[in-house]
């Protein structure tokens, strides 16, 4: 299994199951991790989900980039991204506060995860960044760029974003993207004391402050398909195709602007 679900007392928690493959996502793991925000959402007795991935090494590394192979139209990149929208969406709609347990890598895809959960709880060595500049030429959706502003502001996004870099723990808590820094081995004992902390305050408090705020967050953003045309700019180009291509052999990509 890519995913397990498991609850104990009001903690939920989803395991991304992929160790071997830095714990990237398919699209069946995508699914899954709606399917667990439909699950505590429909649950009274759950009031914290903690999304986490297992090995230690890797929170999420990104999408399993294999699956863009198949990538030939206008409509594929546009149909991505707004998939991987709902998905996040779905996430920051969950009505119970959401922790992202962050130890190693979360890259791409799993940064966008960690990002949008309401708290990030990280280890010394962890990492955050969306190296797309420097992999795969594609680009964000209007909304995943909306929520690293507002969590970073714009000059740091462009910093990470157009460098590729990836951010240490040091610098990403300096930003406020982490809220805590705890050592590897005590990781897991400090999340499930946070999600407890969380769980024994008054839900409908707790709820009505995380709609107040991502009701805030999303007016801020640009309208349905106002990023339709910069999606496709990238997803349609020969860069991306040569991206993903040198992306699986393992080599460094020949950018040409085309």
């Amino acid at each position: 299994m890519h995913t397990i679900f498991e609850a104990a007392g009001p903690i939920a928690t989803l395991t991304f199951n992929r160790p071997d493959a830095r714990n990237a996502m398919t699209w069946e793991m995508y699914d899954a991790l709606v399917d667990a925000c439909e699950r505590v959402d429909r649950d009274e007795a759950l009031r914290v989900l903690v999304l986490r991935g297992a090995g230690g090494k890797a929170f999420v590394a990104g999408t399993d980039i294999s699956q863009f192979q198949t990538f030939a139209d206008r409509h594929d990149g546009l149909k991505y991204e707004e998939r991987l929208d709902a998905v996040l969406d779905r996430i920051e709609r969950v009505a119970k506060p959401t922790i992202a347990q962050v130890e190693g890598v979360a890259a791409g895809g799993g940064c966008a995860i960690a990002l949008v959960c309401d708290l990030r709880v990280a280890t010394p060595a962890s990492t955050f960044g969306i190296p797309i500049a420097r992999t795969l030429g594609n680009c964000l959706s209007g909304a995943t760029y909306s929520r690293l502003v507002d969590l970073v502001g714009p000059a740091a996004v462009k910093d990470l974003l157009f460098t590729g870099r990836f951010l240490d723990a040091a610098e990403a808590y300096a930003l406020g993207l982490v809220n805590r820094i705890v050592a590897a081995d005590a990781i897991g004992d400090a999340v499930a004391g946070l999600a407890s902390e969380i769980a024994a305050n008054a839900p409908l408090t707790v709820r009505a402050t995380k709609e107040m705020i991502r009701r805030v967050l999303a007016a801020r953003r640009l309208r349905p398909g106002d990023d339709a045309d910069l999606v496709e700019l990238c997803y349609t180009s020969e860069d991306f195709h040569e991206g993903v291509a040198a992306f699986l052999a393992k080599r460094k990509p020949r950018w040409t602007g085309r």
